[in-house]
């Protein structure tokens, strides 16, 4: 989507809002013994209560409100029976509709107790994503938000797992550009527009460099030695930078 109204801004600031306050209080709620069906509820709960609908559920027909992948399985984990334990690492990504405009956030969560491993992998991939936001304004090569992932990732020793992309959004849940890699491919020669709505999301790991289907039509996970970490915003372009639209 390119947004040309100041109607249009605010509409995407306010499903921005309402799926960053959700993914918020999800991180707050989660604990070891309740089941990621449980967690989802209160995602679901809380998109219902602001108005707005879970977009993986309209969009695509996904089981669940919300997308939360447990350890290794790093994306659009199906919420179910499977208990939280202590010391899990756990993704929840939270996207919705209202009004027509849509917002896709997310975030890696540890739950106590935490190793340093966990603790730094998190740190880092945020970084890696705040890196990549103050990266971006219109006209800038769409290759500089790989570019600055990339460097964050190298410089600490991780991973960036590649067939996993950022993507436009806005109008609908994933919109052109639909591909926008989280590592430097300087063979794109693609420019950021003012008013583009797009999400960033680094997924950095340990080691894995592939998300690989678990069978369930859904799950992407690696290798159950690696760890990864993903953290999302939504935003749009502007002369001046990004307007990160997926804050509480």
């Amino acid at each position: 989507m390119t947004i040309g109204t100041e109607e249009e801004l605010d509409q995407l600031k306010a499903i921005g809002r309402i799926v960053a306050r959700v993914l918020q209080d999800m991180g707050a709620a989660l604990e070891p013994g309740m089941t990621t069906r449980d967690l989802d509820l209160i995602g679901r709960q809380g998109l219902e209560a602001r108005g707005a609908r879970s977009a993986p559920e309209l969009t695509y027909g996904f089981p669940g409100a919300t997308c939360i992948s447990v350890n290794n399985e790093i994306a659009h984990g199906i919420p179910g029976d499977r208990r939280i334990a202590a010391g899990d690492l756990v993704n929840i990504d939270v996207s919705a509709e209202r009004n027509g405009f849509f917002a896709d956030t997310g975030a890696s969560f540890t739950v106590p107790p935490t190793t340093s491993a966990q603790r730094r992998l998190c740190r880092t991939t945020r970084k890696a994503l705040d890196r990549a936001v103050a990266a971006v304004r219109a006209g800038a090569p769409l290759n500089r938000i790989g570019k600055a992932v990339e460097r964050v990732a190298r410089q600490q020793g991780y991973t960036i797992i590649r067939n996993l992309q950022s993507h436009g959004v806005g109008g609908g849940l994933h919109e052109a550009p639909e591909y926008i890699p989280s590592y430097y491919d300087p063979a794109d020669r693609r420019v950021l527009r003012d008013g583009q709505v797009i999400t960033i999301e680094p997924f950095l790991s340990t080691g894995a460099e592939w998300a690989e289907e678990t069978g369930d039509g859904w799950t992407l996970a690696t290798p159950p030695h690696y760890m990864t970490a993903q953290y999302e915003h939504s935003l749009v372009i502007t002369r001046r930078g990004a307007i990160v639209l997926t804050v509480a």
